[in-house]
């Protein structure tokens, strides 16, 4: 298995890039190619010890950067020789299996999905995190590709989460859930309500496991394996759970931390708290897939160090491994709407 990773992308870039690529190569067993900048990554590999390219490694030599500041839209255009636009024409051209970057999300995005193509059929590609779940996780399709969309997206969506909680998180299965402001299924805007129709039909068809609207306070406790939303909501529903986990440790830092007893008890727990801290670390995970592509894509966080960047080379080994992509192509067909059910919109 062989990942391309922008090696200049993020907000550590090279040195947390450089370092997850060789920790991946070690422990994983899969080949990197670095994209970027060869005489920084060099640089960064031998403040490290490292004076010759490990077996398993591999640098291709991209001499420009997409910026934060840059236009997410028109960036890999105007930047052809970017770690980015050069990684993604690697990944198009077949000399990897997967792409792995930390950068600009927009420009993320937007190149993969004019470079190297949405699945023939699907309308828009979606950004799918595992978030933390009560059950050990949840795919949140989408949080934030695409802000407005239709009843036929959301029915895509929900196949895609399907399609990536069965094959790569392994839930025999998988549960959707369509986020909503109620379980019944007349709650929410035209969106929800006509989208709710289309999974239900769908679970009737025995293509998905739909089990209904979900509120957000019941999918946090793993209600389901897929959460099911427009990028809009999505969005919020995944900044909220973020802002929460960091309040929450935030005030139970402050608690134990008051005086001698509590610092005792705060060892007492201390087990507990890291385990609380490791299911909220989003490097654990390492990045978020963008599915919908023809080819497996993980946006890691931009602030991810180097063992996130190991963990989202492991996440785009397994996406890549999993056939899920496969899985969208045989079944194009059951995902887009037919004549009958766009007279029903």
């Amino acid at each position: 298995m062989k990942i391309i990773v922008d090696a200049m992308g993020g907000d550590n870039a090279p040195v947390s890039n450089v370092r997850g690529a060789l920790a991946a190569v070690r422990e994983l067993g899969v080949e990197v190619i670095l994209v970027g900048r060869g005489e920084e990554i060099l640089k960064v590999l031998k403040e490290d010890g490292i004076d010759d390219l490990p077996p398993g490694l591999e640098i291709v030599h991209a001499s420009e950067v997409v910026e934060m500041c840059d236009n997410p839209a028109t960036a890999f255009r105007e930047k052809k020789d970017s770690s980015l636009t050069v990684g993604l024409n690697l990944l198009k051209g077949g000399d990897g299996d997967a792409f792995v970057s930390a950068g600009s999300t927009g420009a993320l995005l937007s190149a993969a999905t004019l470079m190297v193509k949405r699945v023939r059929g699907i309308r828009r590609a979606a950004l799918a995190p595992v978030v933390p779940t009560g059950a050990g996780g949840a795919v949140l399709i989408d949080c934030g590709a695409t802000s407005e969309c239709t009843p036929e997206y959301l029915l895509q969506f929900a196949f895609m989460g399907s399609y990536y909680a069965e094959r790569v998180l392994k839930r025999p299965e998988p549960k959707v859930g369509l986020l909503n402001i109620g379980a019944e299924p007349s709650k929410g805007t035209d969106l929800q309500r006509e989208a709710h129709a289309l999974l239900t039909d769908a679970d009737k068809a025995g293509r998905l496991h739909f089990v209904g609207n979900v509120e957000a306070r019941e999918a946090v406790f793993g209600q389901v394996d897929v959460i099911v939303s427009d990028g809009y909501s999505g969005n919020i529903f995944l900044k909220t759970m973020e802002g929460t986990g960091g309040f929450m440790a935030k005030q139970l830092k402050a608690m134990f931390m008051k005086n001698a007893f509590t610092k005792l008890a705060a060892v007492l727990v201390s087990g507990g708290l890291k385990e609380f801290k490791k299911m909220m670390d989003s490097g654990e995970v390492g990045g978020t897939a963008l599915i919908g592509i023809s080819k497996p894509v993980i946006k890691a966080h931009g602030s991810s160090n180097d063992y996130a960047i190991k963990n989202a080379i492991r996440q785009a080994r397994d996406f890549a491994a999993s056939g899920m992509i496969d899985d969208l192509v045989e079944n194009i067909d059951h995902m887009r709407l037919v004549p009958e059910q766009m007279e029903k919109i």
